[in-house]
């Protein structure tokens, strides 16, 4: 392997070349067990005689930090203990993050991985059970996918078209026409890196620096950063049970994010009435709504909701869906459906973005779908949700009725629970933790002030025995806090 080492004029080269190489080591670049070229291969590479690198390793070698094989070469001694480095000296004033940039929290009050062991019962929001997904199934769609590469633009590599592959974007359009009644062409398709770049698209060539941006409270928490990082003026505006309240958008917003199927995260439903009154306000102010459609495959009481894209006359809906809760988040594909007037610009701003996403997993996806393999996943996946949807809210509405009130959600892979007065929502959750079950806090999806406590309960990767094990162990918690 070459090593890159720098030296300054020709004093003190084996000194120069030390220092380097030891400093590699330490802090990591140079890798335990990396193999080193011979000395005399650096000394030709450095221009220096033979005698200067052989100083230099024969010093690192009585240090311990390379050692030999008899006839192998010279390597990084693994095991090394990195040590401490100096701080690093303070960065320029002029090398600074936009003021909202320095001021965004890292996780954007999503649940993130911490460290230490994990915990017994998880009632994490927003995952998926692997354990349900048919891997040997997707193996092969990836397989085909792969020849399909390789066949494909006559042995010539080439960028492919920033809306996505048409097998996907042909497998989306039937599948939102026969599961979600929303009616589109495979052109109107633009595949995106998760639903999250949907969002980044749809605002950047909706909003300019200044436009108000109108938000659920409580809502979103990436959504609603994304849009201040792009300048707009964020507008929280209270839901109730019957969804967002339309009487309480500004006159002036230019985009309206929602959540109608499954309003995030409190989980009622957006009502007929209250989406008819959304599209005409929409109508009237030329305001954008941006339907997020995040988990709404999973239904489980009452008629299926007509998404608000479906009712969509005057072209100012722009749908949003995302295989991140019906297949795992870690494929990174989600989609838009928007207007036709938002299509040209969209498939522009993607191309200005990334170009395009992975053609490999997207042609893979399309198999999945066009075989039929996707809606036998979903049903699969809907009979195992309802099972542990149904051990849940048995759960609460039994053991935990004391402490607990679900609130009302008929569909998607999470429940919130409103905490009974006088039990405190960090209190709670901090304690849960203590005793190895996850539970999540609802404050973090308010903007302001809010009024009642709250606890998130996914139920998306766990088994109905954990549900179970979960709820009577917290059960056992509760009755032990101080309110």
């Amino acid at each position: 392997m070459d090593i890159h080492v720098t030296l300054h004029g020709r004093r003190d080269l084996t000194g120069q070349i030390y220092r380097q190489l030891r400093s590699g080591i330490v802090d990591g670049r140079l890798a335990a067990n990396a193999r080193l070229p011979s000395t005399r291969d650096l000394a030709a590479q450095l221009g220096v005689s033979r005698k200067t690198t052989l100083d230099v390793f024969e010093r690192l070698i009585a240090e311990g930090f390379l050692h030999t094989r008899a006839g192998d070469g010279t390597f990084v001694t693994a095991g090394l203990a990195r040590l401490p480095s100096a701080p690093p000296a303070p960065s320029s004033a002029r090398a600074r993050a936009a003021g909202v940039w320095r001021s965004m929290p890292a996780p954007m009050a999503m649940p993130v991985e911490r460290p230490g062991p994990p915990l017994t019962f998880d009632f994490k929001g927003g995952v998926t059970d692997r354990a349900l997904f048919p891997h040997d199934v997707w193996r092969r769609c990836v397989n085909q996918a792969l020849r399909t590469q390789q066949r494909s633009g006559g042995g010539v590599a080439s960028y492919r078209d920033p809306g996505g592959e048409q097998e996907l974007r042909l497998g989306i359009a039937r599948y939102l026409a026969f599961s979600r009644a929303v009616v589109c062409n495979w052109q109107d398709v633009i595949v995106t890196q998760g639903a999250q770049q949907a969002l980044d698209l749809i605002a950047r060539v909706v909003l300019q620096p200044g436009d108000v941006a109108a938000v659920e409270e409580p809502g979103y928490p990436p959504a609603r950063a994304l849009f201040a990082a792009l300048g707009a003026k964020i507008a929280h505006v209270p839901v109730d049970g019957e969804g967002l309240i339309v009487r309480k958008l500004p006159r002036n917003a230019r985009l309206v994010y929602v959540t109608p199927s499954h309003q995030f995260p409190l989980g009622m439903p957006m009502s007929l009435e209250r989406r008819v009154e959304l599209l005409e306000w929409a109508e009237r102010r030329g305001a954008v709504i941006v339907e997020d459609d995040y988990d709404g495959e999973f239904r489980f009481e009452g008629r299926p909701m007509e998404p608000l894209k479906s009712l969509d006359r005057a072209g100012l809906v722009a749908y949003v869906g995302t295989f991140s809760k019906t297949i795992f988040p870690d494929l990174r594909i989600g989609y838009a459906v928007p207007p036709a007037s938002l299509r040209e610009p969209l498939w522009r701003a993607k191309q200005a973005g990334d170009w395009h996403s992975c053609m490999l997993t997207q042609t893979a996806l399309g198999t999945f779908m066009l075989d039929g393999e996707f809606a036998k996943h979903l049903r699969r996946m809907h009979k195992a949700y309802a099972q542990r949807r149904e051990a849940l809210t048995g759960g609460l509405t039994g053991a935990l009725a004391r402490w607990f009130e679900p609130m009302p959600a008929t569909a998607g892979i999470h429940l919130v629970a409103r905490l009974a007065s006088p039990w405190q929502e960090e209190a709670v959750v901090n304690a849960a933790r203590d005793a190895s079950i996850g539970l999540y806090g609802i404050g973090a999806f308010h903007a302001g002030e809010r009024r009642e406590q709250g606890v998130l309960f996914g139920y998306g990767g766990t088994d109905v025995e954990t549900v179970r094990g979960g709820v009577a162990a917290l059960a056992a918690l509760m009755p032990t806090l101080k309110a």
